[in-house]
């Protein structure tokens, strides 16, 4: 990668990071204050809204730093770097929600569970049953050294996909 491309990652890397860490945490705060656990196609199309930078990012980089011209592999690259550092400050933004909080999300996760098979009518020994595994995952989940890379698969392969489409779109060899 050249210094241009770089650039552009660190620009545009920080730019989707922001825009993704406010939509995750302000999409928190709104569920928090209406009483639900929010909604996961709310969380993936915030995540959706702030990888499509990659694709601006993409076509300026072939428009101004390559006149014009830009092959799949360095925008599939591009694309990567910036997805690649948007996750990481959508990992930290977690990290940093999660621990302030002192894991408390948890706690909500497993009583949401609980709720729901309850709705579904199950009986409490299934309900039991089922949350004595979720919490043996839970209690992995509280080292940050297992939900840092948990976090990572939830955004990453979102922004990968992004920067795939947009090499695809804006190859122009």
């Amino acid at each position: 990668a050249d210094t241009y491309m770089t650039h552009f990652i660190l620009i545009y890397g920080s730019i989707a990071g922001v825009v993704v860490a406010v939509l995750m945490v302000g999409g928190i705060a709104i569920s928090n204050a209406n009483g639900s656990a929010g909604s996961q196609v709310f969380g993936y199309l915030s995540m959706l809204v702030a990888m499509s930078i990659i694709f601006v990012a993409v076509k300026r980089y072939r428009d101004t730093e390559l006149g014009g011209v830009i092959r799949f592999w360095p925008a599939l690259l591009l694309g990567s770097g910036i997805a690649l550092l948007a996750s990481l400050f959508y990992v930290l933004a977690w990290e940093i929600y999660f621990n302030s909080t002192g894991g408390a999300w948890v706690e909500v996760y497993v009583e949401q569970i609980r709720t729901q098979y309850a709705d579904q009518g199950h009986t409490p020994e299934e309900i039991d049953a089922y949350l004595a595994q979720t919490e043996n995952m839970m209690a992995l989940y509280r080292n940050w050294w297992f939900r840092m890379p948990i976090t990572l698969t939830a955004i990453l392969p979102v922004g990968l996909l992004v920067g795939l489409i947009s090499a695809a779109i804006l190859r122009n060899p």
